[in-house]
């Protein structure tokens, strides 16, 4: 720790558009040295995304403000998305020879890669550092035998850290039952670059906008942003929409996906085409007017670690209704004031929150603006003290001689 600061090695898959920003404010921090080490480049160059359909790469820097180097790809089939797709044996020399205090994998399990990291990181006795998004231990396909191999291999594999990173309070209750120990746990909030969604908002003409979609002054809109994923559930929002049949009510989808035709198909059905809105993929630069202009996200899904399209419509000022299953429901979603939680499933639920809310414009503005209020505590602030607290924790540990083996 020369001059009081951690070296640290943050291992990642490839660049994110969520990440980008916090590593840029994390090298400028007191106590942190960071050097990131990209397994892809996938997102920072031109790719095909094979959940939205197209190809893009993100039009926000992500390569720009912080150190990083790029590891060779040895895989014969490279790509995300599965194990051997990436295969980066680089990654232990650097970890070997670059005198790091501690190493951060942000790859997740699922790749070779994150192994290579982690024996590397266990075998030249840096503090090892992982965690997870999630907050249950289901599987997102809801197939039951991956749930009781989660049981039997999360405890196991998360005891391998040395501290483990979670992002939200339903992911510490979820480390508590699987038996890690508090002390081995650090809170680092699932945050989005809140600057910047700020800024970008306050530059929106709502109405300009709703005017495009085709929303009348009076009108109200519900927001669908994600991918078209069968776990997104975006049929379940369309079926409350026609069945609370709010008059001057639209509904908008903001992302792409297999999905795409059926729910064209199905508005037609619902008879509510006319009041549906599909605006197929947007880049992060698109997305600020999109949320601004609308009245309330709604984010149905089945299985969701987090859900950051709900950080980001609430730093739009645009509140939330969420199924129980989204991970910021407990830290974002408080019920009635910055949005609505719902039973997952539950179309007769969420038909009626749709039904009470819309037609009360004043209280939808009040919502959103206690939204906004609440990300104030919510932001790379508390996510990069998480990590700070982390990596003392590490130390800590190292000093002690109380590593994970």
């Amino acid at each position: 720790m020369p001059n009081g600061r951690y070296r640290s090695l943050l291992v990642a898959s490839h660049p994110v558009q969520y990440a980008a920003p916090l590593f840029r404010q994390m090298a400028q921090h007191p106590k942190l040295d960071i050097e990131v080490a990209y397994c892809s480049l996938q997102g920072a160059e031109q790719a095909r995304d094979s959940e939205f359909g197209v190809e893009f790469k993100w039009d926000i820097p992500l390569l720009e403000g912080y150190p990083w180097v790029k590891i060779d790809n040895k895989s014969p089939w490279p790509g995300l998305g599965r194990f051997f797709g990436l295969i980066n044996p680089g990654l232990w020399r650097l970890i070997a020879s670059g005198g790091y205090d501690v190493v951060v994998i942000y790859t997740g399990y699922m790749y070779l890669s994150f192994w290579i990291a982690l024996v590397a990181a266990k075998f030249h006795r840096r503090v090892l550092i992982f965690g997870t998004d999630g907050h249950e231990v289901g599987s997102k396909e809801g197939k039951r035998w991956k749930t009781k191999v989660k049981r039997v291999f999360w405890p196991r594999l998360f005891g391998l850290a040395d501290v483990v990173l979670i992002a939200s309070s339903r992911g510490a209750a979820m480390m508590q039952a699987l038996g890690i120990s508090s002390e081995r746990v650090a809170l680092t909030p699932s945050v989005v670059d809140n600057d910047w969604w700020i800024k970008e908002a306050e530059k929106v003409d709502r109405a300009a906008v709703r005017i495009g979609w085709g929303v009348p002054p009076e009108g109200s809109v519900v927001l669908f942003s994600g991918k078209l994923q069968p776990w997104k559930c975006p049929s379940d929002i369309l079926r409350a929409f026609a069945q609370a049949n709010v008059p001057n009510a639209h509904l908008v989808y903001a992302g792409d996906g297999p999905l795409h035709r059926e729910l064209e198909s199905q508005a037609a059905s619902l008879g509510v085409a006319d009041r549906v809105h599909f605006l197929g993929f947007l880049n992060q630069s698109q997305l600020p007017a999109v949320y601004r202009a609308s009245d309330v996200l709604v984010l149905a899904s089945s299985y969701e670690t987090f859900g950051l399209v709900v950080n980001e419509a609430m730093l739009c000022r645009c509140p939330a209704i969420v199924s129980d299953r989204v991970g910021a429901s407990d830290d974002l979603v408080l019920s009635g004031r910055t949005g609505c939680t719902y039973p997952w499933g539950d179309i007769d639920a969420l038909a009626a929150l749709l039904r009470e809310l819309l037609p009360d414009r004043e209280r939808l503005r009040r919502m959103g603006e206690a939204a906004r209020n609440r990300m104030e505590t919510w932001s790379p602030r508390e996510s990069i003290e998480g990590i700070v607290e982390a990596f003392e924790k590490g130390v800590c540990l190292k000093s002690s001689g109380a590593l994970a083996p």
